[in-house]
């Protein structure tokens, strides 16, 4: 599994569509309704694509049930990348390998 993270509108699923394989987008969103992270990230790791949304770049929300989601969505960001291949980060279109190798994905 690939796992692609970076900011919104970073170019993640354009990069994403250069490769065959299925995919699975903004998957920070299934995070805050998971009662169990561990096994959400092995159903996702399932796909060849995983795309998550950074959202812990900015202001800490002030509702207890923003903060808890955006925790939960790092708290699966970092299960997914644990289990990638390749972990890409992109930034304003340009991908980043954090772990692992693209050619070798």
């Amino acid at each position: 599994m690939i796992f692609i993270t970076g900011p919104l509108y970073s170019g993640k699923r354009t990069f994403a569509q250069n490769f065959p394989g299925t995919r699975i987008t903004d998957v920070q969103e299934l995070a805050a309704a998971a009662e169990d992270l561990e096994s959400l990230a092995d159903r996702l790791a399932a796909y060849d694509f995983v795309l998550a949304t950074e959202v812990g770049g900015g202001v800490v929300p002030m509702d207890a049930a923003e903060r808890a989601a955006r925790e939960a969505a790092g708290r699966l960001a970092c299960l997914l990348a644990a289990r990638a291949e390749c972990v890409v980060q992109m930034f304003c279109g340009i991908p980043t390998v954090l772990k692992g190798e693209l050619s070798q994905c």
